[in-house]
């Protein structure tokens, strides 16, 4: 009997090609200059060291570490069975689908994404149908092609809004600003928002805050969540929205 496996995807999939491939071209000239005595061998050598290493952090964050992070997320956060729950970027639904299984015959998960095979290998409305499927969430999952920065959904109809590393693939602070307000707009107030995202936290920090945000956290995730290195972290941002009134 063919046994099914759910497929998730590589993150920014050109990235480790760029790195294996920049890598084992210096790795080659560095064996050439070392045989011909040159010291500048060895430089060579540590530099194609550095970028077969970075090929395998990201794909090591891209493949186990992220769900390590969502892992402990989950593992602290009390889904109700009956909570609607929206991923923006959601992608294959690897957040999607573990949040989906918490819910009861009421709740509903929600993904949102435009399918873009730029952002992760593979990006495709039926892998996630597929993923759901085997899963055996289907029937608690709806899936959405649409764009972040402007939703097709109704206002504070969400308990919880997920997204993970996603955001930053919008190119300007009015579009990514965009999206922020737009996930404000469809939460309920006193819902909670969960930001993991690699760049711009900071900057989505000061947006929340704009927006009146409570209970603002923002942490480097570390080891597990590095993408080639230290000097490109995952981190997680909590976020509750203001309840009316309060």
């Amino acid at each position: 009997m063919e046994q099914h496996r759910t497929h998730y995807g590589i993150d920014a999939p050109r990235v480790p090609i760029v790195y294996v491939l920049v890598g084992c071209g210096a790795l080659f000239i560095s064996i050439i200059e070392l045989i011909h005595d040159q010291k500048s061998g060895y430089w060579i050598l540590i530099y194609a060291l550095f970028m077969l290493i970075g090929a395998g952090l990201h794909l090591h964050t891209s493949l186990r570490g992220k769900f390590f992070i969502w892992g402990n997320v989950f593992a602290k956060l009390r889904l109700p069975e009956n909570a609607r729950i929206l991923d923006l970027g959601c992608g294959h639904g690897a957040v999607l689908i573990k949040a989906a299984k918490f819910l009861g015959g009421s709740g509903e998960a929600v993904g949102v994404d435009l399918w873009r095979k730029v952002d992760q290998s593979g990006n495709d409305i039926h892998a996630t149908e597929k993923n759901a499927l085997i899963e055996n969430v289907s029937n608690k999952i709806q899936l959405i092609t649409a764009d972040m920065t402007e939703l097709p959904l109704q206002d504070e109809s969400f308990d919880f809004i997920f997204s993970s590393l996603a955001i930053h693939n919008i190119k300007s602070k009015e579009g990514r600003d965009h999206a922020l307000r737009e996930a404000t707009r469809v939460l309920k107030p006193g819902g909670t928002l969960i930001i993991v995202d690699i760049s711009k936290t900071k900057e989505y920090m000061r947006t929340l805050q704009s927006l009146s945000f409570k209970k603002l956290s923002r942490q480097n995730t570390g080891w597990i969540g590095w993408w080639t290195g230290p000097w490109l972290s995952t981190y997680l941002i909590k976020a509750t929205k203001a309840k009316i009134n309060s």
